[in-house]
Formats: C-alpha cells, structure tokens, sequence
C-alpha cells in the first residue's frame, strides 16, 4: 500500500510540474550544457545637457495662462497673456421682449482654476478687440505674436487691475460653497446693445460657432488679454465667459426680470497662450546639471552611447535613471516638480510628434513618472530602442541625431479604460534640476546570450 501510495503522489507532482506556466526555460533542458543561455550586466556613461526651447512650443492646451512669476529658486521669470474665440451654441436664442433691445450690463469672467505664487500681488490687464480671426486649423505656438491680430493703436474696450484673491468680496463669500475664484472685467454695455441689435437683424449670423466668428459682432473674432504690469503669480485659466445682461418681461413668472447670455472660450475654438521666458541663460550655461523647466522653458537632451550596444546579442533591459537635486532655497512659493515626463527621440520632436497627435509607443518614445522616494525619473526598459538607434548606425541608416533623445515634462490625457489617448506640453509652472551635465548619468543594460 505505502508503495502504491508513493508512485500515486509522485504521478500527481509531475502532472502539476507539467502544468507550470513559467515557460522561461523551455527547451533550455534538452540543449547542450555549452549552449546554455548566459547574461551579462553592463553599465554605460550618457552625456545629457539642457536644450533651449526658445519659447516655441504647441500650444494646444484647454487651459489659457496669465500672470507674471520669477521662481524663487532659479531666478527665472515667465510672463504669459492670452488671445481667445467664444463659441455660441447652436441656434442660438435672445427673448423677444428685451427691454429698449438694451445691454444692462456686459463682463468678462475668467475663471481661475488654479495659481501659483502670491494671490495678493497686483497687476494690469488690457482687452483688446482681435480684428483678425484665429485659424481653427491651425497649429499656435507659445512664441504667437499677438500684434498681428489686433489693432496696436487702438484703445482697449477694458482695463482692469486685480490680484488672484479678489479683494472686493467679503471672506465669507470668497470662502463660500460653490464660489469660484475668478477675475472680473467690465465692457461697454454699448457693446453688448449692438450685439443684440444684429440678433435682430441677422440671427443667421447666430446660428453656430461659425457663423458667429464671421459676423462683425463686438468680440466675435475674440479678445486679447494683454497684460500691462505686474509680478508675482501666474493663474491657470480653466474658463472664460463673455456674460451679456438684459431685463426682459417673463412670461412664465408674470414678471420683469433680469437675463443672462453667455458666450464661453471653449475646446470649440481657439485659444492661443503666449509665453515669455527671461534669464533663462543661467541655467544653459550651468554645465554641472541640466533642468526641466515648464512651461515653454527647457527640456534636457541625452546622448546615448548606442554605438557601443552589442547587437549580436539580445538585449533584455536598457534602464536609464535620471536624479533630481534637492531644491536650495526654501520658499513657500517655490515651483512644483514636473510629474510625467516624455522621453522621445529628437528626430521625432522636430518632425512633428505633438503636432501629428502622437503618443508613446515604447519603442521609440517613453514615460516616466517621478518617484519622489527616490528622487528619480526611471525609465524602465528602452531596449527598442537602442537596439534600432544600435541597428541604424551598423547599417549606414543614421541621421546626425540618431542617438539623441528628449527628456520633455508632459501632460497626458487617458480614456475610460485607463488608455493614454493625448499627450501635450505640460504648461504648469514647474522646475527640476537634474544630475548631468559634466556628471554622467548611467544607462544600466542586461544582455542574454547562447554560449
């Protein structure tokens, strides 16, 4: 019995051992001992150094900056203003009984979604009417040159000095549920009466977004919100809303009463931020390092040493770890760390990568997130793509930037199911100082080979 018992276990062990399904060394047994697969660990020096972007980057972004800031830790300044269409809604309507067909009241509302630096620092904004039209077609770029599309001996419709605290509200409504942090401007209200002087006499002209941006209507081509003066805070605009106020006699409530139309800045249309970026020249010159800087500032480039990658064997891992420094000043209005960076070839960027909606496809273009345990971007396993930077030089098929590639701070976009759909510039205000420059970074690879 003990015997049958001991062949019965020993059948059930070599059925579970057959169903294993780690199949990493299948066929391994049956080879020679001399062809057994060996692995070999190399590590292997990348020159990085800062790369100036020159403050022209795509600005395709749902959100629109302005402000003035000078980071505390680096001493660089960013200066940013902003030009926007409004989209109408299909088939649009205004009451039948407006009051004398009279605005009351015409304003901007600019809601700020966030800010970075002092809510309390002032500054001057102007708005300006564009008398050409944005494009819908068109790719904007951070360096847009707002003069060519608004008259620059005109007179602003609207001047408006505010801070990102509004100081005109008591604390109790600014703290208040449902309040929402924005910067009120006034317009003409004449403005407003001409508007609905033209719903009367050509609705057509209201009944889409297209529409609309041809009529000759006050703000119709959009708005520039040029900023005059100020430093020390930089709001991150979520949305903008041209509100136009009218009396109007209700006929459900048997009652006059008080209407609101709104035109909003919105993914409909174009919005076009313009960013400024001084004293950048102390950072590309610091050759102990190289930096992230965002928005529109400075990306880092590395050269990897792929001509030295052994492509007669396999590569299984091409790690590349990039160290942030520790900031040195101590400020409560210092910049954030980027969070997601991209990793793409420089070919590939010059050529049209954002500008062509592509994402990463961890072949030639990677992500990685910042571990703030570590202090580290890692970039787990390029091996793609040194093995083709590696492929393309042994063939004759280089270009003079085969081997470079772009550290680039980025903002992603996913879909339900947690896809990676988009991928833009990130145009938050943040800042890195990374380990280069004059100090190599490492590049750790793990080849497999038959012996």
């Amino acid at each position: 019995m003990k015997l049958k018992y001991f062949f019965a276990l020993a059948t059930v062990l070599l059925m579970l051992t057959s169903c294993d399904d780690d199949t990493a060394t299948l066929g391994v047994d049956m080879m020679p001992t001399a062809d057994l697969i060996t692995k070999n660990f190399q590590t292997y020096e990348v020159t990085t150094e800062s790369y100036a972007v020159g403050d022209a980057v795509l600005a395709r972004t749902s959100k629109s900056y302005l402000g003035r800031f000078t980071d505390p830790e680096t001493g660089t300044t960013v200066k940013s203003d902003f030009l926007t269409q409004f989209h109408c809604d299909e088939n649009y309507e205004l009451p039948t009984n407006i009051e004398n067909d009279e605005c009351t009241q015409l304003d901007l509302r600019l809601l700020v979604e966030d800010f970075v630096g002092d809510s309390l620092a002032t500054f001057k904004l102007s708005v300006y009417e564009l008398t050409e039209q944005l494009d819908p077609n068109a790719d904007y770029y951070t360096n847009i040159d707002p003069t060519k599309y608004y008259d620059t001996t005109a007179e602003p419709i609207a001047t408006k000095y505010f801070t990102l605290s509004d100081r005109t509200i008591s604390d109790s409504a600014r703290w208040a549920k449902g309040y929402v942090n924005n910067i009120r401007v006034s317009l003409p209200p004449s403005l407003g009466t001409k508007i609905i002087a033209d719903y009367r006499q050509h609705p057509e002209h209201f009944a889409n977004t297209s529409t609309w941006l041809r009529s000759e209507n006050p703000c119709s081509k959009g708005l520039y919100f040029k900023l005059e003066s100020g430093d020390g805070a930089m709001a991150y605009i979520d949305i903008v809303q041209l509100n136009m106020f009218f009396k109007y006699y209700d006929e459900g409530y048997k009652k006059d009463t008080t209407g609101v139309s709104t035109f909003a800045a919105t993914e409909a249309v174009v919005s076009a931020t313009r960013f400024e970026n001084l004293n950048l020249e102390t950072l590309l010159d610091d050759t102990d390092a190289t930096y992230l800087k965002s928005p529109a500032g400075i990306f880092t480039l590395a050269i990897l040493p792929a001509d030295k990658i052994n492509v007669n064997d396999t590569i299984n891992s091409a790690q590349l770890t990039l160290t942030r420094y520790n900031d040195k000043v101590d400020s409560s209005f210092k910049l954030a760390i980027p969070k997601t960076v991209l990793l793409v070839r420089l070919d590939d960027y010059l050529n049209g990568f954002f500008e062509n909606y592509q994402v990463n496809d961890s072949k030639e273009s990677y992500l990685a997130t910042f571990n703030s345990s570590n202090n580290t971007y890692v970039f787990s396993n390029i091996a793609r793509l040194v093995t083709r930077m590696a492929k393309e030089k042994q063939e004759g098929k280089a270009s003079e930037n085969w081997n470079k590639v772009l550290i680039i701070p980025v903002e992603t976009t996913k879909d339900s199911n947690g896809n990676i759909v988009k991928l833009n510039h990130d145009f938050s205000m943040s800042s890195a100082r990374l380990v280069g420059g004059s100090t190599k970074i490492k590049m750790d690879v793990i080849y497999s080979s038959f012996k």
